[in-house]
């Protein structure tokens, strides 16, 4: 069943562009290399008009909105990415999303996984203190709640501890 309406085409991809900007340098642009902010715009991209380039004044490197991000060298327009994002929020499945977007399971499975992997980058490590309880759990594949087909198997059900 197709899509009821063709959302990538409602997109604006000047609007991604500036969301981009926005969330990744809420306090203005920042050097990707050396973090510095005395970043100058630098043009646009050749393919993407809304895409901006900067260079660095303090290392003299040269990047664009999307440098060193999961998005930087990726082939399909923003506002498809953006689109993804979103419906991974609303928890669609990859099917789902392939459906919405048009395109192939295989492409919309190596785009939710990079975005997912982009966003597990950024989460801050997690950190135990104080009195930590973890419970032990053994469950053997395939046997999951059928103690009895593990104990067939010559493993004791008393064995996971």
């Amino acid at each position: 069943m197709p899509p009821l309406v063709n959302l990538p085409s409602l997109i604006d991809d000047a609007r991604c562009y500036e969301l981009v900007r926005q969330h990744r340098w809420p306090e203005g642009v920042r050097c990707p290399s050396c973090g510095g902010a005395s970043v100058a715009r630098h043009g646009r991209d050749d393919t993407q008009r809304h895409r901006q380039r900067y260079r660095c004044g303090a290392c003299n490197a040269r990047s664009d909105d999307l440098t060193g991000t999961v998005l930087a060298g990726r082939h399909r327009p923003l506002r498809v990415w953006v689109l993804c994002l979103y419906f991974i929020g609303l928890d669609l499945s990859n099917r789902q999303i392939a459906r919405e977007l048009d395109l192939g399971a295989s492409d919309v499975q190596a785009m939710t996984e990079a975005l997912r992997r982009g966003l597990t980058a950024r989460a801050p490590a997690v950190v135990l203190k104080d009195e930590v309880e973890i419970d032990e759990v053994y469950v053997v594949a395939g046997h999951k709640g059928n103690p009895a087909a593990v104990a067939e198997r010559g493993v004791p059900a008393d064995a996971g501890g």
